[in-house]
Formats: structure tokens, sequence, C-alpha cells
């Protein structure tokens, strides 16, 4: 019996360490290279003319807090950054989507989880539905050989739009900026 209740404990603690894991906080982010890419043939970067954020022609505080969060990743990687014609043009865009979840749970019937009677588990209420709508924000920065106009590495992030976040969106773009450049494959070409 021992064994049993040492299994069991074991399994649930492999699921609590699961579950604590999935409840990371920030963005969650992925990237994608080109086959191939040798980011170490590169020196110089420069800002797509008209970045995805900009807005009506205009310059967003949004683009200042990606462009700067950038640029010191970048830079940090040996790249230098150029007004323009640099060997790689980085562009970027972020956008917000809602979201939705419907989420079910049975409802509590007369013998709800008390003795014998507790399997039934409310099979005999109807269920308790209900919608939860967030927002989500995606973000893209593009990395692209501007000789061969090919994407060299693409990062995104994805993070629900909190009320923390909200309120301090250059906080939010920077870590989540740090966080995609993790996952960013290289380093300039030495002088």
């Amino acid at each position: 019996m021992k064994t049993k209740d040492t299994c069991a404990r074991l399994s649930l603690i492999a699921i609590a360490a699961v579950v604590v894991a999935g409840c990371e906080t920030g963005a969650q982010v992925r990237s994608v290279s080109e086959p191939g890419a040798n980011l170490a043939s590169y020196r110089t970067y420069s800002f797509a003319a008209t970045p995805g954020t900009n807005r009506g022609g205009n310059v967003t505080p949004l683009t200042t807090f990606f462009e700067t969060a950038i640029t010191r990743e970048m830079n940090a990687r040996g790249y230098q950054q150029v007004e323009s014609g640099g060997d790689l043009m980085i562009n970027f865009n972020a956008r917000v989507t809602e979201k939705a979840d419907i989420q079910s749970t049975p409802g509590a019937g007369p013998y709800y989880g008390y003795g014998y009677y507790g399997y039934r588990g409310g099979l005999y209420a109807g269920p308790e539905v209900q919608t939860v709508r967030y927002k989500v924000g995606t973000a893209n920065i593009d990395v692209v050989d501007a000789k061969r106009k090919v994407v060299v590495w693409e990062g995104i992030a994805e993070q629900e739009l909190t009320s923390d976040v909200m309120q301090n969106p250059e906080a939010a773009v920077s870590a989540a900026v740090t966080k995609m450049f993790t996952q960013f494959p290289g380093r300039a070409a030495a002088s």
C-alpha cells in the first residue's frame, strides 16, 4: 500500500509542477529562422521607414518602445545601428485580439459531493456556463536581409493584456522583446 501512496503523491507533485510551469507570467514566445541563415555575416541594421506600429503616418509611443528595446538587444549582440541601408532591416508590429473562453462547471445538485451520491456530481442539475472575455496582444519582429528582401528571423510574442500591462506598456514591450531575443540565433560578424 505504501508504494501506491508514494506513486500517487509523486504523480500529484508532477501535475502541480506542470500547472505551475503553465502559469508562468509574461509573454509566450516563439521564433522562426530562415533555414541556413548565417546571422554572423551581417554587421549593421536599420529600422523600416514605416514600422507596423505607426498609425496614419505618425510615430506612436509603441514604436518608440519597440525601437528602444530592439536597439538594446541588437547592440548587445554586436550589431551596429545605421540610419538607413543596414545589412538587416527590422520591422515590427503589434495587434490586439479579443478572445473568449467558455467554461462549464457542473451545477450543484442536491447530492453533489456528498457520500454515496457524490458520484452523480451535478448530473441532475444543469451545468453553469460562464464566458470569460479577454484581450491578447501579439507582437512580431521581422529581421530581414535587406539585399535579398528575405525574413531571416521572426520573433513572435503573445500575452494577455492585463491591467498591469496596459498601465505600463513600455515595460511590457521591453520584457517581451527581451524574451523574444533569447531565441535569436546570431551575433554580428567581427569587424
